[in-house]
């Protein structure tokens, strides 16, 4: 599979943004040359220099530090948002096709229910009650974006169940469970990897956002969205403030999209069947 995806340029050049992405959340925090918190009043709102390769905020803090530092938490609270919607939506998305027209129905009016929600007033609501944090907010966040994750293992699920090697497999006496992990999750995978990846770039457009907002994020821990809003604020000063934490976030979300892409283009492909010698002869003839 892996070396399918790689046949595409786009998807290459993906695969290298992404794992300098990886390097970054890893060890960002480590290679930070400065405390992404210390304050120097005497450097406030700096051009890049030697010292402070992209400058320094409004309170004097080192703004590739602080960069390195908030990709951790970025990446992390995308990723967590995804698990969630991945786990609240794979495991329906199977149930309603194998446990009959009672979970069918149930699973279904809820994941309407979920998709009528506002992303933005219920991850206010989630933090309201639980408390400001992106735990809170990516928790809420992931229960909105599990019905994606539904439709797919769902509609998968149920082109597996309708063919005729799973009825001849129940004729045989095949039990669903069997069916499960020998025909449908094999099946299902792919489009899973594929939402997996255009939903992970789509929750860190909403981390961005919710942190841009102030939502779910402890002031003064950095995050990209945070350093975008205050790049913003200080435009005037600063013109370059916004851009490197822009670059990341557009860079990182194309990447994903990129993979997605890649992904369903290489399980989509259908097979090129080599000919027969048969066909090969008559040819000749």
């Amino acid at each position: 599979m892996l070396t399918a995806i790689l046949r595409y340029h786009s998807a290459r050049a993906a695969v290298i943004v992404l794992g300098l992405i990886v390097a970054l959340a890893l060890f960002g925090p480590v290679l930070a040359p400065f405390d992404p918190l210390e304050q120097d009043t005497s450097a406030i709102l700096q051009g890049p220099s030697g010292t402070h390769w992209l400058g320094t905020d409004n309170v004097g803090r080192d703004v590739f530090s602080r960069l390195l530092a908030g990709s951790t938490v970025s990446v992390l609270s995308a990723l967590q948002c995804v698990v969630v919607g991945f786990l609240l939506g794979v495991i329906p998305g199977f149930l309603s096709v194998y446990l009959g027209r009672s979970v069918e129905w149930f699973t279904l009016r809820l994941m309407d229910a979920l998709i009528t929600l506002p992303f933005l007033v219920f991850a206010v609501a989630m933090t309201a009650l639980l408390g400001n944090g992106l735990a809170q907010a990516m928790f809420a966040v992931g229960i909105l974006i599990a019905p994606a994750f539904y439709r797919v293992t769902r509609a998968a699920a149920l082109t597996v169940a309708n063919s005729q090697y799973v009825e001849a497999a129940e004729l045989m006496g095949a039990d669903t469970s069997w069916i499960i992990r020998r025909h449908a999750v094999r099946k299902v995978l792919p489009a899973v990897g594929v939402t997996f990846a255009a939903m992970t770039g789509a929750s860190l457009v909403i981390v961005s956002s919710l942190t841009f907002l102030g939502i779910g994020v402890v002031p003064p821990d950095p995050t990209w969205g945070g350093l975008l809003a205050s790049g913003l604020q200080y435009l005037y000063q600063v013109p370059f403030g916004p851009v490197v934490p822009a670059l990341l976030i557009v860079a990182t979300v194309w990447a994903l999209n990129a993979i997605a892409d890649a992904l369903r283009d290489a399980t989509g492909r259908p097979a090129r069947r080599a000919p027969r010698k048969q066909e090969v002869t008559s040819d000749v003839h």
